[in-house]
């Protein structure tokens, strides 16, 4: 149990399976984003797990991206960084993983969702799953989750993302523009897709897995600066008052 939320995870055949959950349309508060990224590099350098699954709890969202409960307590600039941190953490332990990592998104995904969406190695997704940056609508801006969201999707689509942040894409533009690998029409068929791909690369070379997986990771090697100076922007964007009041908004019209 970490916060009001949980991560937890299984080996089973050399997969090892990484569940987290936050009654919040599983948004990811702080110690959730630690506490997931320090799953993931555990499961990375445990040599009887040949490949990691990622998914989230329930039959609705992926993940609504950062806790706005959070984003509202934050009062300082170290505080910021430290939030916006949390996904860089997540987002580099994938990328440093020395096997693959395959994302089960059987819902929507907002924000850092998305960013973990496009982190994964394969992203399998249901028809549900439409997706969108909403960052800048709250005085933001999707910083952090950027590099791995524009690595996967490209300049143009990222830009399109990004500065239209109020409306929806669809799981089908996600799978045309190559946020997602696969995209199936029902829950049945997308759990019987991931086992699938799991049990065959659990089943494959780990050294070559991992000789791709660094081809393909080829030029994010200064992620860990890069994503660090990214959360000091976010830090200090999610101080302002713009920043304060529309998200204040957005919670008031949830309700």
């Amino acid at each position: 149990m970490v916060a009001t939320g949980t991560v937890q995870s299984k080996i089973e055949s050399g997969i090892a399976t990484i569940t987290f959950f936050h009654p919040q349309s599983n948004s990811l508060p702080g110690l959730l984003l630690r506490a997931l990224a320090s799953e993931i590099e555990k499961h990375g350098n445990d040599e009887s797990v040949k490949v990691i699954v990622l998914q989230s709890e329930g039959e609705k969202a992926f993940c609504a991206g950062a806790s706005f409960d959070e984003l509202m307590s934050i009062n300082s600039f170290e505080e910021g960084k430290h939030f916006f941190s949390g996904f860089a953490l997540v987002i580099n332990a994938i990328r440093k993983a020395p096997k693959f990592v395959i994302a089960r998104i059987q819902g929507k995904a907002v924000g850092g969702g998305v960013g973990v969406a496009a982190a994964a190695d394969y992203s399998i997704a249901h028809t549900s799953a439409d997706v969108k940056l909403s960052e800048l609508a709250v005085g933001i801006g999707p910083f952090v989750v950027g590099p791995a969201v524009e690595r996967k999707i490209g300049t143009a689509a990222f830009a399109s993302l990004s500065i239209n942040a109020t409306e929806w894409q669809s799981a089908s533009w996600a799978r045309e523009k190559g946020l997602y690998s696969e995209v199936h029409p029902d829950k049945t068929l997308l759990d019987e897709a991931v086992q699938k791909l799991a049990m065959r690369l659990s089943k494959s070379s780990p050294e070559a897995m991992k000789q791709l997986k660094e081809i393909l990771w080829k030029g994010t090697s200064d992620w860990d600066t890069l994503l660090s100076a990214r959360a000091e922007v976010s830090g200090t964007l999610v101080l302002s008052e713009y920043t304060k009041k529309a998200i204040s908004s957005f919670k008031q019209g949830a309700r």
